[in-house]
C-alpha cells in the first residue's frame, strides 16, 4: 500500500464519517479514478459494503435495498425463520421438562419415547430453521458483493468510435457490451474471429470492448489523486449526459469501444476473476446484458457464433423484455 493511498483512505474515512459524505461521490468523482485502482479503495469499498460505522452505512443502506428489490421476499422469509426459531426454542424450554419426567418414571410421567421424539422434532426444527436463516444471509451477502462489483463496471468510462467518452451506465438499453480481456495476442485475434459475424453481433447490440493486461502491476495508478481539477458531475448533469450519449448511439453502428481508464478495468476485471474462483491474469470474457448486469462470463475468448446464437436481436420481444 502507497503513502497516498493510505493518506487519501484516511480523509476519505474521516469525510465519510463526520461530514456524511455519499460513498458514490467516491465512485463518480473522476478525480478519483487512480484511488479507485488501488487497494486502499478496495478495502474502503469492503468496509463500505459491510455497514462499518468508521466509513457510515450510506453505501449499505443504497445495495439494501437494491438486493430488496432484487430479492423481494427475503425479507419476509427471514423473519418467519426467525420466528420459527423462536417457537421452537420455546417449544424446547416447555418439552425439557417433561423429558426429566419421563426419564424419572412414576404415576402421571409422560411417554418417554413420545416425549423423546417432541424433543428432537423440536431441536432439529430451530436447527434447520437457523441453518435456512444463515444461508439466506450467506446469499444476501453474495448478492450485495456481486450488485457492488455491477455499480463499480457501471462506472467505469470507455470510449466510443466518434471519441466521445461515457460512462458503462449510458450504453444501457441498446447494447450488450463484450468484455474481453487477455493477452495483446489473444485479444487481438479474438476481435479478427469477430469480423464474421460483424453484422449480427450488431443486429444484437454488441459492442466489444478489448481489454490486455498490463505488463507492470495494475494498482499502481499513473497520475497523481487530486481533487478540483475537474468539477464533479452532480445529478442532473449526469442525466443529460446519459441522455445525450443514448442519442449518439442510436446514431450509430458501433462495433468496438476503448476502455478509458485500463487501470480500473482491470482492477474490476480481477476482482470479478477472484470472485468466481478463476486465477487473476488468465483470459477471460464477460458478456453483460441490456439492463447492466452480467448475463455470463468464461475463461479465455468468446466463441463469436455462440454468442450469436444466444443473444435475440435488438427488435424481438425478448430483447424488450430484458431491458
Amino acid at each position: 500500500m502507497s503513502a497516498e493511498g493510505k493518506e487519501a483512505s484516511k480523509a476519505l474515512r474521516r469525510a465519510l464519517k463526520q461530514y456524511n459524505l455519499k460513498f458514490s461521490v467516491i465512485l463518480n468523482d473522476p478525480d478519483m479514478a487512480p484511488f479507485r485502482a488501488m487497494p486502499e479503495f478496495k478495502q474502503l469499498q469492503e468496509e463500505a459494503r459491510k455497514g462499518g460505522e468508521e466509513v457510515g452505512g450510506s453505501f449499505r443502506r443504497d445495495l439494501k435495498l437494491i438486493s430488496e428489490v432484487q430479492a423481494p421476499f427475503r425479507g419476509i422469509r427471514k423473519f418467519f425463520y426467525v420466528a420459527l426459531f423462536l417457537a421452537a426454542g420455546i417449544s424446547t424450554l416447555f418439552t425439557v421438562p417433561r423429558f426429566i419426567l419421563a426419564i424419572q418414571g412414576g404415576d402421571g410421567a409422560p411417554g418417554v419415547l413420545e416425549t423423546v421424539q417432541n424433543l428432537a422434532i423440536n431441536i432439529g426444527g430451530g436447527a434447520a430453521f437457523i441453518a435456512i436463516y444463515l444461508w439466506e444471509n450467506k446469499k444476501e451477502e453474495e448478492q450485495i458483493s456481486r450488485i457492488t462489483r455491477d455499480e463499480t463496471l457501471s462506472r467505469l468510462p470507455v470510449r466510443l468510435a466518434n471519441n466521445r467518452t461515457v460512462e458503462l451506465s449510458a450504453l444501457r438499453e441498446n447494447t450488450r457490451p463484450v468484455i474481453i480481456a487477455g493477452t495483446a495476442e489473444n485479444v487481438e485475434r479474438s476481435i479478427r474471429a469477430s469480423q464474421k459475424y460483424r453484422e449480427d453481433l450488431l443486429k444484437r447490440g454488441v459492442l466489444i470492448i478489448p481489454l490486455v493486461w498490463s505488463k507492470n502491476n495494475p494498482t499502481k495508478p499513473k497520475k497523481k489523486l487530486g481533487f478540483g481539477v475537474r468539477p464533479p458531475v452532480d445529478e442532473f448533469e449526469q442525466r443529460i449526459q446519459a441522455a445525450a450519449a443514448k442519442g449518439v448511439i442510436q446514431g450509430e453502428k458501433r462495433f468496438k469501444a476503448e476502455p478509458v481508464s485500463p487501470v480500473e478495468w482491470e482492477s474490476w476485471v480481477r476482482e470479478q476473476q477472484e470472485s468466481e474462483g478463476v486465477t487473476p491474469g488468465e483470459d477471460v470474457f464477460v458478456v453483460l446484458r441490456l439492463d447492466g448486469r452480467i448475463r455470463k462470463s468464461g475463461r479465455g475468448m468468446p466463441e463469436w457464433v455462440d454468442i450469436v446464437n444466444e443473444l435475440a436481436p435488438l427488435d424481438t420481444f425478448i430483447s424488450k423484455l430484458e431491458k
